[in-house]
């Protein structure tokens, strides 16, 4: 199958759109089209180490406005921002991080409870979360997935920061089709779940 390069794929939806009298008619029809949904799944760290019963409460993850939508986000230069035109998330970025924190870290099974701040019982801990990247990165024919998420451990009793890390990666895509980009994306988070999961667990 012929892959098409995201730069000139891009570049060709920017003149399309720049064209005066089409514009808002081409914004009607991208806006009807269905996109296809991507799901990211999970990948808990160890179940070996010391187990408590404390209760964890995982924040929603502040994220700029670029990224926080159902959007994957694409950067085919340093200052331009665009997005994969035939994909989406099934849910807002930040609310798929979250639940897939809170899943990899419950898949431990080294905390009594884990689950979203929005509800739950008192808890021991709170978790914080920035998402700074979580991109599609094009430099001419190379297409590759990049994540960056930092992360801070509050002891929720008196909001005590008790530990903060940034947990980084970037990995290629096989192609630039929208199932190859996901791929990647899943192959980046198989790495960096396990290693949050057990950072938070190990506290």
């Amino acid at each position: 199958m012929q892959n098409l390069n995201l730069t000139r794929r891009f570049a060709m939806l920017g003149a399309a759109a720049s064209l005066g009298g089409c514009s808002a008619l081409s914004s009607i029809n991208a806006a009807a089209t269905p996109l296809d949904t991507y799901d990211l799944t999970p990948a808990a760290g160890s179940t070996s180490g010391r187990r408590s019963g404390r209760t964890l409460l995982v924040a929603r993850p502040d994220a700029p406005a670029s990224i926080a939508t159902d959007r994957i986000m694409v950067k085919p230069g340093a200052a331009a921002i665009t997005y994969l035109p035939d994909a989406r998330w099934a849910d807002e970025l930040p609310a798929v991080v979250q639940s897939l924190l809170i899943r990899s870290i419950a898949g431990t099974g080294r905390m009594g409870y884990v689950g979203p701040s929005e509800g739950g019982p008192v808890p021991d801990l709170a978790l914080l979360t920035r998402v700074d990247a979580f991109q599609i990165d094009v430099a001419g024919e190379a297409v590759s997935a990049r994540i960056d998420i930092s992360l801070t451990l509050l002891r929720d009793a008196d909001q005590r920061v008790l530990k903060t890390r940034v947990f980084r990666n970037q990995v290629a895509a096989a192609s630039d089709e929208p199932g190859a980009i996901v791929a990647a994306f899943q192959a980046l988070l198989d790495t960096l779940l396990p290693e949050m999961a057990n950072w938070v667990a190990a506290s």
